[in-house]
């Protein structure tokens, strides 16, 4: 099997709280930047989805937290689809310690698909559903200055 998407960042001091661990608000930004990296390894930036009248929008967001991450340390997000609907898709982001191996926390995100002229939902494009299904297995984004 091989490695799902990755995203690789350091925690900043500015992303942690008065106990000196990640606030967990954080969290949904993480999130949204790995999806966002995930997208852009696919082929399929943000930009490129508008400029074809589409959008998405997400409608849920859920994270389980299993340990703290505190400041300096690098995390990995691996990012996967796991379910594409007719108009929804559900991606996971599992956010673990890149030294440890330590499992921070898992979040999934169901997204809804919408034009964006008018803004109205509508079916995940064949091409698009091909390219979730794929993934971007082995890629990693490294941001974490190593």
């Amino acid at each position: 099997m091989t490695t799902p998407f990755c995203f690789r960042f350091r925690v900043r001091y500015n992303e942690c709280d008065a106990q000196q661990v990640v606030f967990n608000a954080r969290y949904g930004d993480y999130v949204d930047i790995a999806m966002t990296e995930f997208f852009r390894a696919l082929g399929c930036d943000y930009n490129s989805i508008l400029e074809q009248g589409l959008d998405n929008q997400v409608v849920k967001l859920t994270t389980e937290w299993q340990s703290s991450a505190r400041f300096d340390d690098v995390l990995e997000v691996f990012v996967s689809a796991i379910h594409i609907g007719n108009t929804s898709f559900t991606l996971q982001a599992d956010i673990r310690h890149a030294d440890e191996a330590r499992a921070i926390a898992v979040s999934q995100a169901v997204y809804v698909m919408m034009t964006t002229e008018p803004f109205e939902k509508t079916p995940v494009p064949d091409w698009l559903r091909e390219k979730l299904q794929t993934g971007a297995p082995g890629k990693i984004i490294d941001q974490s200055g190593r």
